[in-house]
């Protein structure tokens, strides 16, 4: 569990920097975040407190506090004597998280274009080419874990710091809205449109960039139909494990 823990490339831990605090400590709520943007565990899955605990040789406490922030963070929901389980976005808020991104996105893929460095851009190149790495392996769930942390460099890029923790919030939750309602390949984020984005701030295109964003996202949100499929049930250690 270690080793699926720490074994992180240098483009997913420069993006996870930004989120600074006790979460980068915890690691339930690393390993959960991580299962939820990968798909590995599907909104509604129930998460033991006992079973947590075990598998990520931590105690109980650690294993409620890691839960409280992945709840605070929309990605669990804790009920009163139920436990915890993953969270089930419902059609409305799904829309919701959408339009939120389609709003903030461009303009801070606008100021990204006008602050790039040429260190930024070549960073965003060599995630692109992992990105289509896993595409390629067919290995979405990392395909994706790796477009949402993509989303967040571009707010990091721009130095716009409130939207950053806004935008990792809504990619967050992005993760289990695609979880339970893309029902084919289009709705997963598009790596040329990756690429093009890419290209754009290069140029320093800031128009552009930001169009490129917007056409983006609402490609996505359009993809997604909001019929969800019925879930498969798997063990939750062969889930979380490497």
């Amino acid at each position: 569990m270690a080793r699926y823990l720490t074994g992180m490339d240098d483009f997913l831990s420069h993006g996870a920097a930004a989120n600074a605090g006790k979460n980068l400590h915890n690691p339930v709520f690393l390993g959960i975040e991580r299962a939820i943007h990968e798909h590995k565990l599907s909104p509604g899955r129930r998460l033991a407190e006992t079973d947590l605990a075990d598998m990520f040789g931590v105690s109980r406490t650690i294993v409620r506090a890691g839960l409280q922030e992945l709840a605070h963070a929309h990605l669990v929901t804790l009920r009163p004597n139920r436990g915890a389980s993953v969270a089930e976005p419902s059609p409305r808020e799904a829309r919701e998280v959408f339009e939120a991104r389609e709003l903030l996105e461009p303009r801070t893929a606008s100021e990204a274009a006008r602050r790039a460095t040429p260190e930024d851009i070549a960073l965003l190149r060599r995630h692109s080419e992992e990105e289509h790495a896993a595409l390629d392996q067919r290995d979405h769930g990392r395909a994706l874990r790796l477009s949402g942390v993509f989303h967040t460099e571009i707010a990091r890029i721009a130095d716009q710091h409130t939207l950053l923790e806004m935008i990792e919030g809504l990619v967050a939750r992005s993760a289990l809205i695609i979880a339970l309602y893309w029902q084919r390949e289009s709705a997963r984020c598009d790596s040329h449109a990756h690429r093009a984005l890419i290209e754009a701030l290069a140029r320093n295109d800031s128009a552009e960039a930001g169009e490129i964003m917007r056409s983006h996202l609402v490609d996505i949100h359009t993809a997604l139909e909001f019929t969800p499929p019925g879930p498969v049930e798997r063990p939750l250690r062969d889930l979380l494990r490497d």
